[in-house]
């Protein structure tokens, strides 16, 4: 049997780790191995982790970010596959073993299964991540320069030997943050990307709520792009000097053009709104119109909900943005 290691990265997330640390102990494949690094937290989380023993694996090490953690993450790891858990999430009990039944039947580098979302406090939301499976031709199109649907971390696992072709990830003060982006987007570079439509664990969505225009834990609207902007292009170095491919100098993502719409068109006066369409919506408007992974019909939709931010009724305006950024706030109105 096929040894899978799921590894924890944390950092001050005490109130959660416990939850994550147990929904990995509690798999029901039996060569699962469990790895918590620790990146250097203040709170209660190395008390935490020391109360688990030999039950799990431990690397209590200084504080890098997140970029440094998958680093020491992937040094310690010993087995052929592996599950890259952040610390505030959960894998249901069947998540490696309905991963590795994907892996068996198929040449992936990665397989991704949905997420369940869940609030702070564990609730379930009713929503998943992501709505869409991954191309069969998720790569080549990333070589164009199209970021491809896929959940949040937690809701990944890889061969380490394909990570290992992407990893370690130069650490600089100012790229800390996103290593889960180079794990995502990079591992098509290097092979296919198998999905699993059921979902096998939960994301957990801290201070998000139906009436919130962000729906992300590590950037907010207004830092997400920069953020984004920065990773393509450690990314498109990665690219040329390891892997002798050379990635366009920008990308397309409907993700990262929301959120620049978002924190244009929010709360904006109404001249405003139309200067940005007028002016500074085309990669917007792309990212709509060219999207190979969306049909005609969401297509049009979503150009019809965006030209509704141009009606001069501002709580029209504002309530559009947040149906079409925050998933929460569409499963709020047909819950009414």
């Amino acid at each position: 049997m096929k040894s899978v290691t799921i590894a924890i990265c944390n950092y001050n997330y005490e109130r959660y780790l416990a939850d994550a640390i147990d929904s990995a102990l509690a798999q029901d494949y039996p060569a699962t191995q469990v790895l918590v690094v620790d990146d250097g937290s203040t709170d209660g989380s190395r008390e935490i982790i020391r109360s688990y023993g030999s039950r799990i694996r431990a690397v209590l090490k200084a504080n890098g970010g997140q970029v440094s953690a998958y680093n020491c993450a992937l040094d310690e790891i010993d087995s052929e596959y592996v599950i890259l858990l952040d610390a505030d999430d959960l894998l249901y009990p069947n998540a490696v073993t309905e991963v590795m039944r994907r892996f068996a039947v198929g040449d992936y580098a990665k397989v991704q299964f949905r997420l369940d979302v869940i609030s702070q406090d564990g609730a379930q939301t009713g929503v998943t991540v992501p709505h869409s499976d991954a191309p069969a031709d998720c790569g080549s199109l990333l070589r164009k320069g199209w970021l491809y649907p896929s959940p949040p971390a937690s809701g990944n696992a890889y061969k380490k030997s394909a990570l290992c072709k992407i990893f370690p990830i130069p650490e600089t003060s100012e790229g800390r943050y996103g290593a889960d982006f180079f794990a995502i987007y990079g591992i098509a570079l290097v092979g296919q990307v198998g999905s699993i439509s059921d979902a096998l664990g939960a994301y957990r969505v801290h201070n998000s709520a139906p009436q919130d225009v962000s729906f992300a834990n590590s950037e907010k609207n207004s830092k997400a792009p920069k953020a984004y902007a920065a990773r393509w292009g450690a990314l498109r170095y990665v690219a040329r000097n390891r892997l002798n491919i050379e990635l366009p100098a920008s990308f397309h993502d409907f993700s990262h053009e929301k959120a620049i719409f978002c924190s244009e068109i929010y709360g904006a006066p109404l001249i405003d709104r139309w200067r940005w369409f007028a002016f500074d919506s085309r990669s917007y408007l792309h990212s709509i119109v060219a999207n190979p992974f969306w049909g005609p019909v969401k297509k049009v939709g979503t150009i019809g909900l965006s030209c509704l931010c141009l009606v001069p009724y501002a709580p029209l305006s504002n309530y559009v943005v947040r149906f079409i950024s925050n998933p929460l706030a569409r499963r709020s109105s047909a819950a009414h």
